[in-house]
């Protein structure tokens, strides 16, 4: 029980890495509070709450600033304190540089890196009147070394980088610890449709021959999250099977 009566936030936990996160997070004692669009994030908060998990489930869009803010402030209220906050919402628009529409960047800027400042800035006071907290951001392995189509995803992930380091230094005499996750090649929905062909060349590139599963990624969100790593921040944690070296 590393999360035992801490109540934390997971953005874009209804699918995927953010799902895991929720689910792992539930298990380790955390009350768990999934923000996302997708209506699936309902669901996800019934299972863990019949796996005897404490959990619920906001449908807020981390751009909407007006909607994130009532929304920290109502789990504050009703919860007593914002503990952990899992910056994990994000979305893709690939497209090579020549070709990439301003609304493929601007979707990308407006959930990932804007977003993800959003949600920090909006549970930043409730951390510090607690001089308590852990935010860890979803960054990527594509913002360490870049990504052919990603101009605007690799600019967003290296952005959380870099927002986290700066956080350090502003929230650290709080007690808030502030830190990213870089995950590699994952099995999740989003890439669901890469032929098997392809898939398999993806793997083979992987110095540890495999790609990530959902859980692997998120025990790497319960160490940063958790007490143990209380002398941890400002820092990428990268899980991507050694690509990024």
């Amino acid at each position: 029980m590393r999360l035992k009566d801490k109540v934390a936030i997971v953005t874009g936990g209804a699918r995927g890495i953010g799902q895991a996160i929720a689910e792992l997070f539930a298990k380790e004692g955390a009350t768990v509070i999934i923000v996302d669009l997708l209506p699936q994030g309902e669901q996800v908060a019934e299972h863990i709450i019949a796996n005897g998990g404490v959990a619920e489930y906001h449908a807020v869009s981390v751009t909407d600033k007006m909607g994130i803010d009532t929304l920290f402030e109502n789990i504050n209220t009703t919860h007593g304190k914002i503990d952990i906050l899992i910056n994990n919402a994000g979305i893709t628009r690939d497209r090579t540089l020549e070709k990439m529409s301003m609304d493929e960047w601007d979707a990308v800027i407006d959930v990932n890196l804007k977003g993800v400042f959003i949600c920090s800035q909006a549970v930043a006071p409730y951390m510090k009147a607690n001089n308590y907290g852990r935010i860890v951001s979803a960054a990527s392995n594509v913002g360490l070394r870049g990504n052919f189509g990603q101009t605007n995803y690799a600019a967003t992930k290296a952005g959380v980088i870099a927002m986290a380091k700066t956080w350090t230094m502003e929230l650290g005499k709080f007690g808030i610890t502030a830190n990213a996750v870089a995950p590699g090649f994952t099995m999740t929905d989003m890439v669901a449709d890469i032929p098997e062909a392809h898939l398999d060349a993806i793997k083979a590139s992987i110095p540890l021959r495999t790609a990530a599963q959902p859980i692997d990624i998120a025990y790497g969100y319960l160490y940063l999250a958790s007490d143990e790593a209380r002398f941890v921040s400002g820092i990428c944690l990268t899980i991507d099977g050694g690509t990024a070296r």
